[in-house]
């Protein structure tokens, strides 16, 4: 198992940058996820750690060791893709027991090694049935205990779990944590676009926007703590409301006024030199409460609804050019279409931003 430190890396095709700057310090034991909308690099990026693509600036290093210039299969890494790329010919046994089979391993070590991937991943009961009779997520745990078997230094998982139908997807991902738990000392990195699996699985979230870093943290760092705008919005379903206005008040707590005509208290810190400042008041969709109080979030008509039992989620009519809001409502509220709601938010739970970046950074 290793470390993996990423120091100025780039990537460019010709004069197209794709990635720069990547600054990364992964430790051992770590489930790294990156994130992040199409187009973001992701997948390029992982796909630099396995060597499939040359790096273009900086420096790529697995235990020390600089491994920009070195082949695929001398990395010590193990990847898995999102097609299961099984060989339809072969036994789970056999296809598991393949890459130790070309290593010229002993049939004693590649028993041992497939023996003990498939306990890890239950697929013991499995190990002698040809692909075609398994399901989708038994196919996909074959293709992750073909990665086990090689006992690699870092695990790559390019999102693995798109292909699955919902209901596979939410099994696997529970096994992929599990797997997790059961192998504590190994290093794991995943791509994916889906951030219930980043927020679920990972230890920390890379996410990647603009061709560089935009923020890493834990999950619950990136859904508390937004650095900016972007990550604020990118992190959460639905997204977060940004609301512009202007701070009226400052001191240990912080008065803005909405252009919407809301007034909102936010319990961060300003400077007397902020008054006036223009800002975006951010406050997530499940932090947003009825109310009948004067000092308010936001008050206007519903134009429609979810009604999903467990939540109810509110579409609001626009006011002018701002974007639509959007409250999440625990339980059943009844039909609240064409009905007039304002709604209050805890002073704890708003967030500030100028010029895009999170007051609390500056």
């Amino acid at each position: 198992m290793a470390d993996l430190i990423m120091t100025d890396v780039a990537k460019a095709y010709g004069e197209v940058k794709v990635l720069s700057n990547i600054n990364l310090d992964i430790k051992q034991g770590e489930l790294i996820v990156f994130v992040g909308p199409s187009g973001c690099g992701k997948s390029t990026l992982l796909r630099m750690v396995a060597g499939l693509e040359s790096i273009t600036g900086g420096t790529l290093s697995i235990d020390g060791i600089p491994m920009n210039d070195v082949p695929p299969a001398q990395r010590g890494i193990a990847m898995v893709f999102q097609s299961y790329a099984l060989y339809p010919h072969m036994t789970v046994r056999d296809n598991m027991a393949f890459a130790l089979k070309i290593a010229k391993k002993t049939k004693a070590e590649i028993d041992a090694a497939v023996e003990k991937a498939a306990r890890i991943l239950q697929l013991t009961p499995y190990l002698d049935r040809l692909p075609k009779a398994l399901s989708g997520g038994q196919r996909q745990r074959v293709a992750i205990g073909r990665a086990i078997v090689r006992d690699p230094k870092v695990y790559l998982f390019d999102e693995p779990l798109s292909n699955l139908d919902a209901a596979l997807r939410v099994a696997t991902r529970i096994e992929i944590a599990q797997l997790k738990e059961a192998m504590p000392e190994s290093t794991m990195i995943y791509v994916t676009h889906d951030q219930v699996e980043a927020m679920t699985l990972a230890t920390r979230i890379v996410v990647l926007a603009g061709g560089g870093i935009s923020q890493v943290g834990s999950p619950l760092d990136l859904y508390e703590r937004p650095e900016n705008e972007f990550v604020a919005q990118f992190i959460g379903s639905p997204s977060m409301n940004l609301l512009p206005g202007e701070i009226v008040e400052t001191g240990a707590e912080t008065v803005v006024k909405l252009s919407t005509g809301g007034l909102v208290r936010a319990a961060m810190a300003t400077k007397t030199s902020d008054k006036g400042m223009k800002v975006n008041l951010g406050v997530r969709p499940e932090d947003m409460v009825p109310t009948e109080a004067a000092e308010h979030v936001f008050e206007g008509s519903v134009a429609f609804t979810e009604e999903l039992g467990e939540v109810t989620v509110l579409y609001f009519d626009k006011k002018g050019d701002a974007a639509q809001v959007i409250a999440k409502l625990p339980g059943i509220h009844g039909d609240l279409r064409r009905k007039q709601v304002r709604l209050g938010v805890d002073p704890k739970k708003v967030h500030l931003f100028a010029n895009g970046r999170s007051l609390l950074y500056r």
